[in-house]
């Protein structure tokens, strides 16, 4: 690669979650939802397109607006936000986008000649009368993942309501028990099976397996081997899990976490070292090695999310083990333990008394820092940043891989504030220097000299003194 590559792997301006990676010739493309920063609610911007050459995931070019809802006939006034697409190429070489609009049932599909668009509207998904899929009498077309398999084309979607929304909708005749899949015809719009119910949701979930990691939205296909995996995120929605089948349209058996944006899983629930809502996302193979792309929370909001990646450890039995969120995801090994880092990259947020759901706006307190950046909606000059870093604030790094000859760090950081930012390879652990902050309304950079131990380890900065601070960056030399 021909430089380092973090999390969020996109730039810091950027807003992409949902992503579905995708392989076409010798790129990697992502498929996401485009949220905005400062918005008011989830995906308010057109679909764009990223991709990057398989043989360097450090070179990430913008391949510009792919596609607008707006040229949805259903969205002419464009009132309603695309929500998580996939693409996939049909056996006629063109590449079809399935997507569903935010206040429709319904999946629309959206083509091309090329996986970087402009996409044209193509039609909806369809039954074999010329009905619509999904709706009144049948599911709820939320979140399609497609599979294309020897000739066939699975499509999996759909939602499972919580309760009262589910009493209402099911009364309505919808379907919205769990993901359900249906095979699609070589036209890539006509359904020619009734929908098979494939991963239950929270409320039909006893007996099933599934307990406390029931389905919830995203589902998201792959096949490894002779096996089809489903991705999808569970009734926690901080989570992704996976389920494994002999058959694309069932009988899936859950096989456990691939990742949580708060480690719940590698840790308990109560230790969260992240701010939790939901995540949404798919894996992909990248020259033998599987990764797992997923979504964080930002700028206290539910509705700022941005692309994360980690790898995937596939056992014999095929099994996966939980993945760790980091600072390096993509980078195929830690970081080198001397150089410039932006805060941004941290993997981990908590304040003092620990982290909050971004679920209920109401509830998160004057004491938790954030992600957030300088400047207005795709300003690519806006700078990322972690904001208001109070006593007991903590935010951490993995991984970096010490040599032993640095000799001294600097932060970069402003605040009325008067402290010291304390900095250690373990969480809550003894400092291995103690930084001193005073009062800067500039970005101002403070120093402290540093001995490390050969080795790869995490790097933790802790913030001990009055006032606050925002955190723009660090520097190991």
């Amino acid at each position: 690669m021909n430089k380092l590559i973090f999390n969020p792997i996109l730039p810091s301006w950027e807003y992409i979650p949902d992503v579905e990676p995708r392989i076409f010739g010798d790129r990697l493309y992502l498929y996401g939802s485009h949220d905005r920063f400062g918005g008011s609610d989830f995906c308010m911007n057109d679909y764009v397109g990223w991709s990057a050459p398989l043989k360097d995931l450090s070179d990430w070019r913008y391949e510009g607006v792919i596609y607008s809802p707006k040229a949805d006939p259903a969205n002419v006034d464009g009132n309603q936000n695309g929500f998580a697409p996939d693409c996939v190429q049909g056996s006629d070489g063109r590449y079809y986008l399935y997507y569903c609009l935010h206040r429709s049932s319904t999946i629309s599909v959206a083509v091309s000649d090329t996986p970087t668009g402009p996409f044209a509207y193509y039609g909806k998904v369809q039954n074999k009368d010329g009905k619509p899929y999904g709706g009144e009498g049948s599911i709820f077309g939320f979140d399609p993942g497609i599979l294309m398999d020897d000739g066939h084309i699975w499509l999996f979607a759909g939602f499972a309501a919580r309760e009262p929304m589910r009493t209402y909708m099911k009364a309505g005749g919808m379907l919205v028990d769990g993901s359900y899949c249906v095979e699609l015809a070589p036209d890539m719009l006509t359904v020619l099976t009734q929908p098979t119910l494939v991963l239950p949701g929270e409320a039909v979930s006893a007996g099933t397996g599934f307990e406390g990691h029931a389905f919830y939205e995203a589902s998201s296909p792959r096949k490894i081997g002779d096996r089809y995996y489903l991705i999808y995120s569970s009734q926690r929605s901080h989570d992704l899990c996976y389920a494994v089948s002999d058959r694309p349209d069932g009988e899936y058996t859950y096989g456990g976490i691939l990742v949580s944006i708060g480690d719940i899983g590698l840790r308990n629930e109560a230790d969260a070292i992240n701010y939790l809502e939901n995540t949404h996302g798919g894996m992909v193979e990248l020259s033998g090695q599987w990764y797992v792309f997923y979504h964080r929370q930002t700028n206290r909001s539910r509705y700022s999310r941005q692309c994360c990646a980690e790898p995937l450890q596939i056992l014999s039995d095929g099994s996966i083990t939980q993945a760790e969120v980091t600072s390096c995801g993509l980078n195929g090994g830690p970081l080198p333990g001397r150089g410039s880092y932006p805060a941004y990259i941290a993997c981990n947020l908590s304040s003092a008394h620990g982290i909050c759901s971004y679920t209920d706006p109401e509830k998160i307190g004057p004491e938790h820092p954030y992600f957030t950046q300088s400047g207005g909606d795709r300003e690519r000059d806006g700078d990322q940043y972690i904001a208001n870093l109070q006593d007991g604030t903590w935010t951490g790094f993995k991984y970096f891989a010490y040599i032993g000859d640095e000799k001294s760090i600097s932060v970069t950081v402003r605040g009325n504030a008067f402290g010291t930012l304390c900095v250690s390879t373990a969480q809550g652990g003894v400092p291995v220097v103690e930084i001193p902050i005073t009062v800067s309304t500039d970005w101002t950079r403070f120093s402290a000299p540093l001995t490390m131990v050969p080795g790869i380890a995490p790097l933790y900065f802790t913030y001990h003194g009055d006032g606050a601070i925002d955190f723009a960056a660090f520097d190991i030399e």
